[in-house]
């Protein structure tokens, strides 16, 4: 892995199958798991689509495979609004939504690496924060945003659901 080229790039429409299949997997592992989290129909192949047209969709490419997908989303996200707890900051945010890692990529650290990518993103484009929402028995995400030095500010409902938020300052 450590001479492996590791890149975040704009998904683009011919990615979408394999962007699927990978969302995919993780729906299956999170029924595995016995979550949930994403048994509902959602996400789905128009959400994968609707990512891509919006300029949303990334992927963490592993010597040009992709290997994780996440939806970056510029200041809107309307569940956000409304938080039992306190985000903060008010400023400019990256929301991160849909992470999803390829089984022949998995436990080897490509989320860490995903949310370097996305700190130096959004570094990059002058924004202040990271948001971010997970499910409450998502514990690998959950050990991923401690690790990285996020701050659980309180609950968020998004798809029905209660979700666990955090935001992490950057700039």
């Amino acid at each position: 892995m450590d001479s492996a080229e590791i890149k975040l790039r704009k998904a683009e429409i011919e990615d979408r199958n394999i962007i699927w299949e990978i969302i995919q997997q993780s729906i299956e592992r999170r029924r595995k798991d016995g979550s949930t989290q994403w048994q509902n129909g959602y996400p789905n192949m128009n959400t994968v689509e609707s990512d891509i047209a919006k300029g949303f969709g990334y992927v963490l490419t592993v010597d040009d495979e992709v290997a994780v997908f996440a939806a970056l989303i510029l200041n809107d996200e309307p569940a956000y609004s409304t938080i039992e707890g306190e985000w903060l900051s008010n400023g400019e945010f990256v929301v991160v939504h849909r992470v999803a890692v390829d089984e022949k990529f998995a436990g080897r650290g490509l989320v860490k690496k995903l949310f370097d990518l996305i700190e130096e993103f959004t570094k990059s484009k002058g924004i202040q924060s990271i948001k971010v929402d997970t499910n409450y028995d998502n514990i690998a995400m959950l050990k991923i945003l401690e690790s990285k030095g996020y701050s659980y500010c309180g609950e968020v409902v998004l798809a029905g659901g209660v979700r666990k938020a955090f935001e992490k300052i950057i700039i």
